[in-house]
């Protein structure tokens, strides 16, 4: 299953790919990509993982770039 995500309050592009590759290396997670300039992030997962993995990467995301946040839709 492939979801797409907004991403809030994203500071730069570094802080992009560190947080697109740590997203990559959870457990479950078969491919990720975060677009600094749109602020997209698509996610690709098992359809019965996806929250688990989400969490993981809201996780992620904090520990990089404390005010950055992932927005459904």
């Amino acid at each position: 299953m492939r979801k797409v995500y907004r991403v809030e309050d994203l500071d730069c592009a570094n802080c992009a790919l560190k947080i697109e590759k740590g997203i990559a290396a959870l457990p479950g997670v078969t491919y990720a990509c975060l677009n600094f300039i749109s602020g997209r992030l698509t996610v690709e997962a098992a359809e019965e993982e996806m929250e688990a993995v989400m969490k993981e990467a809201a996780k992620v995301c904090r520990r990089v770039d404390p005010g950055c946040r992932i927005i459904n839709g």
